[in-house]
């Protein structure tokens, strides 16, 4: 796994987002595309990180996702404003996130798994869930009473789009990006 500067904040004490993918999601893939894009004109650093999701990692996930962030983080300019904008499988980190006081914007939350639900549960207003009511790994059940806030996406899968349909899949994630935004802006 590797991470790079995704975009250099001008200002020495800018705040630091990084990028998690999901296994077959990139950082170009589009969601996270445009959200490093909309924290780098809001003049954060964002470092993206790349990984190979084997089956050792799989195995592990909790680890090899901790490590990630930490290594993505360690590589970015120090700040006491953090963020981690992660999908799916990158939403392993939300344990760690919470051990460190890092918000997260968490894109598709594996909340069929106990460690990620747990950590969100005890997750604050400073966190988004998003996860689209088609997605079988979306279970907000399973979190009810977190002080997070959560957003189900009518008719969206596990991409957060609607299968068969790419305009409004379109139309669907710039609404998706627009809470993103106001979000990112509110904390």
């Amino acid at each position: 796994m590797t991470s790079y500067a995704w975009a250099r904040a001008e200002s020495a004490d800018a705040p630091v987002a990084v990028l998690l993918p999901g296994v077959n999601y990139s950082v170009q893939a589009p969601l996270l595309y445009w959200c490093a894009t909309l924290l780098a004109e809001r003049g954060w650093h964002v470092q993206a990180v790349e990984w190979a999701v084997d089956d050792e990692a799989r195995a592990h996930p909790l680890p090899f996702v901790e490590q990630a962030a930490a290594e993505a983080f360690d590589a970015s300019p120090p700040t006491s404003r953090r963020l981690i904008v992660a999908k799916s499988f990158g939403t392993y980190a939300l344990p760690w996130a919470r051990s460190a006081g890092i918000a997260g914007v968490w894109l598709t939350p594996l909340l069929s798994e106990e460690p990620v639900c747990e950590a969100l549960r005890g997750a604050t207003a400073a966190d988004l869930a998003i996860g689209g009511e088609l997605d079988a790994f979306w279970r907000p059940d399973s979190v009810a009473g977190t002080a997070a806030q959560l957003l189900s996406v009518p008719g969206a899968g596990h991409g957060l789009t609607r299968p068969g349909d790419w305009r409004g899949s379109l139309e669907l994630q710039a609404v998706i990006l627009e809470r993103i935004a106001g979000h990112i802006d509110g904390i």
